[in-house]
């Protein structure tokens, strides 16, 4: 019996690579295939907002004609990836989610784009956030709500929401997204994706379109990352985005790899970091993770990374405090209801410090990074939920100051790790009742490929079925 190859769409992105730069698959086919998938099932889940079949397409035709005239692929050339309307993309709007930007085009990309461009992606899309990118949750007055895949009454996560849902449901195989908060890791953990926050300082950032510069507290601990259905795929990406840009004074040219481990790599198996009581799912994602670790080899041993409640605490004090002053007339005059609820919610559970006590707090972020870079020194590797609960009922941090509360309690796992400034990897383990769960890998500073060998072996021993279908 003949078996047919699967269709394009479901490929991974390194795959499609390949055959491209063989030129067993052309670039046009890739990139149609993801626009009829897109076609097809983003109706169901509006993950993707503005769909550039024209101009993909035309870039599909380029990236092919390059090959015929035996010209160097680059690492992504020819595979379509989707990205965030956050981040400025050439001819198009960076709104942000919010309706007073709908005209907001940009005249030049910001570096991540670019560094995509450059290394051979196709740009198909532009996936939904959140108005301003600061809820857990994927909806705006703008583009509406994004569903979750598996469940459209569960949240996609947030703020790229959009980003992992349109992965998911296999629009595209590599979606940019961004994490000041957990943006990138909470919604690959929703969908059952694959998501790196890389080290602070990896990957450029800047937008153009931006009138002011953004909060110090943003600057030092925002990244920009991949979601992807594989964690090699999630690779891959990383060595396109990582690329320098004059316009990024806080990039560091760190090597993608750094020297071997002293074997086995220890890991810290951390099942409630930060003491606010887990959902017996999650903390069994964590220790089923640690036993797949271990059977491969690591020494998986219970303990608690220091002062992790104490780091999400100062996160929440620094990055709030300064969103009082940077963002508060923003979210008033760009903002659609929800995003205002919520961000008056944020506000009234995190006091506004004053002078003297916010530059405490600022400069106790050294006195954490240095805990933990003398814990990660003995333990490479920290293994930990992604969030309390599994993924959140739509619009439950909109239903008073009390569900608010509980979604930000369940997400003190995501904060510790932008105040450090360290890189970390959300990975699926399973479905449990209908909805994914997965854990969250922490490693060193500059050491993304230490996180990202253990997220495969945890990948490879927890098969999900994947891409979703939205009809279905």
């Amino acid at each position: 019996m003949q078996h047919l190859p699967p269709e394009l769409w479901t490929w991974d992105a390194a795959d499609l690579a390949r055959a491209i730069r063989l030129r067993a698959v052309s670039s046009r086919e890739a990139v149609r295939a993801v626009l009829d998938r897109c076609a097809v099932v983003n109706p169901a889940i509006n993950a993707v907002v503005e769909v550039l079949e024209e101009e993909a397409l035309a870039a599909a035709d380029a990236a092919d004609a390059a090959l015929r005239r035996g010209e160097a692929p680059g690492p992504l050339h020819g595979v379509p990836v989707s990205i965030k309307i956050n981040v400025d993309q050439k001819g198009r709007a960076t709104s942000n989610g919010c309706v007073p930007l709908r005209d907001l085009v940009a005249a030049e990309d910001a570096p991540v784009v670019a560094n995509l461009r450059r290394a051979g992606a196709v740009l198909f899309g532009r996936t939904n956030t959140p108005a301003l990118s600061m809820r857990w949750f994927t909806e705006n007055a703008l583009h509406g709500r994004t569903l979750n895949p598996w469940s459209a009454g569960h949240t996609p996560g947030g703020s790229s929401g959009g980003a992992s849902a349109a992965v998911a449901a296999g629009i595209g195989p590599i979606a940019h997204g961004n994490d000041l908060g957990g943006s990138i890791r909470y919604p690959a953990y929703a969908c059952g994706v694959a998501g790196l926050r890389p080290s602070f300082g990896r990957v450029p950032a800047f937008n153009p379109t931006l009138q002011a510069e953004r909060p110090l507290s943003a600057q030092m601990m925002s990244t920009q990352g991949p979601l992807a259905r594989r964690v090699r795929d999630l690779r891959l990406a990383l060595a396109a985005m990582a690329e320098g840009d004059a316009r990024d004074p806080w990039w560091v040219p760190a090597p993608l790899e750094g020297p071997p481990a002293r074997r086995p790599i220890r890991v810290a198996l951390s099942a409630d970091p930060a003491g606010m009581g887990v959902h017996p799912a999650v903390a069994e994602a964590v220790r089923r993770a640690g036993r797949i670790l271990e059977a491969a080899g690591y020494a998986v041993e219970e303990a608690d990374p220091p002062g992790f409640a104490e780091a999400a605490r100062d996160w929440d004090r620094l990055v709030h405090a300064e969103a009082r002053l940077f963002m508060a007339e923003a979210f008033e005059r760009l903002a659609d209801e929800g995003a205002r609820a919520t961000f008056a919610c944020m506000l009234a559970r995190s006091p506004a410090p004053d002078m003297a006590e916010w530059l405490r707090i600022a400069a106790r972020r050294t006195t954490h990074q240095r805990a933990w870079a003398a814990f990660l020194a003995e333990r490479p590797l920290v293994l930990c939920p992604v969030s309390a609960e599994p993924p959140f009922p739509q619009g439950l941090d909109t239903e008073g100051q009390a569900g608010f509360d509980r979604v930000y309690r369940a997400q003190q796992p995501l904060l510790a790790t932008p105040l450090l400034g360290l890189p970390s990897v959300a990975v699926p383990t399973g479905v449990v009742e209908g909805l994914p769960l997965g854990v969250q890998i922490i490693a060193p500073r500059w050491r993304e490929d230490l996180a990202l060998d253990a997220a495969e072996v945890i990948e490879a021993a927890c098969p999900m079925p994947t891409p979703l279908d939205p009809r279905g």
